[in-house]
């Protein structure tokens, strides 16, 4: 089946994988937080570099939501997401970007100032107001599960069978969406969101039956600690076995594969549609 989604009046087909490109702009990332967050600069041509080596898509996050990492106030992330927009945006025009926010207010400005897609780890249950909010600006919406906030999602991985468990909790939000008007959606199982290094390899195991839902699916397995605690080392090292796992992402059904390594994953998409 061939997913397509409406992004800005510009139908993204999903004949063949997508890349998303991690534009983070924060200190406090995993792996690359405070690269890119100093200055305007820095951002503008990390995302130009992402683009030229063939990301579709660009996802900026201001606020970092990997386990632990401190909540910003809504104020600051108001002010960092309306700053680095104001800059970014008109300097890639034809680029379509995603916010990575779990504020309905958030949202708002980035949709305002001309962000094309909405992606909230949250699944709507950290702002109530989200759902009704991506109702009425009409972007797509990226539908994540997790366990909790950051601070304390790792702190709630017990699912009676964790593949069962977060495919009906999204088939649940899905069908909130649907009843709200929300035709576009994107499916991200949450892998390292409240989920074991076990857990994260049994949804990956198992990702092919979220085509149930009837969605595109985005894998964010990128440098995460599924990997590099696995095998014993950091994120820093462990682009080989991101593009592993990516790999077994594309073969288990992902239509988008959430990325630092813009060029690797392209090389992934490739040698897989070879394969296919």
């Amino acid at each position: 089946m061939t997913y397509s989604i409406n992004s800005g009046g510009q139908i993204v087909e999903f004949d063949e994988p997508k890349i998303m490109g991690i534009l983070n702009i924060t200190e406090h990332s995993f792996y690359d937080g405070g690269k890119y967050n100093s200055h305007k600069d820095k951002y503008i041509a990390r995302a130009e570099q992402m683009i030229e080596a063939g990301a579709h898509i660009i996802d900026i996050g201001c606020m970092a939501t990997n386990p632990n990492a401190p909540e910003l106030s809504q104020e600051q992330e108001l002010h960092t997401v309306e700053e680095v927009l104001k800059n970014l945006l008109p300097r890639l025009k034809n680029t379509i970007f995603s916010l990575d926010t779990w504020r309905s207010k958030v949202a708002t400005l980035g949709v305002q100032m001309g962000v094309h897609i909405i992606n909230d780890i949250s699944g709507g249950d950290f702002d109530k107001n989200m759902f009704e909010t991506i109702a009425n600006l009409h972007v797509p919406y990226i539908l994540t599960h997790t366990s909790g906030k950051p601070n304390i999602m790792q702190q709630n991985t017990d699912y009676e069978a964790v593949t069962v468990d977060v495919f009906t909790y999204l088939n649940q939000r899905l069908n909130t969406l649907r009843l709200l008007g929300v035709a576009d959606v994107i499916i991200d199982p949450g892998y390292g969101f409240g989920k074991t290094i076990l857990q994260n390899y049994e949804l990956l195991k198992r990702q092919e039956l979220f085509k149930e839902l009837g969605c595109p699916i985005l894998a964010g397995l990128s440098r995460k600690s599924l990997i590099y605690k696995l095998l014993d080392i950091d994120p820093q090292s462990a682009l080989n076995a991101t593009t592993v796992v990516n790999t077994i992402a594309l073969l288990k059904g992902a239509n988008i594969l959430r990325v630092h390594d813009v060029k690797e994953a392209v090389e992934v998409v490739k040698i897989v549609k070879m394969v296919r």
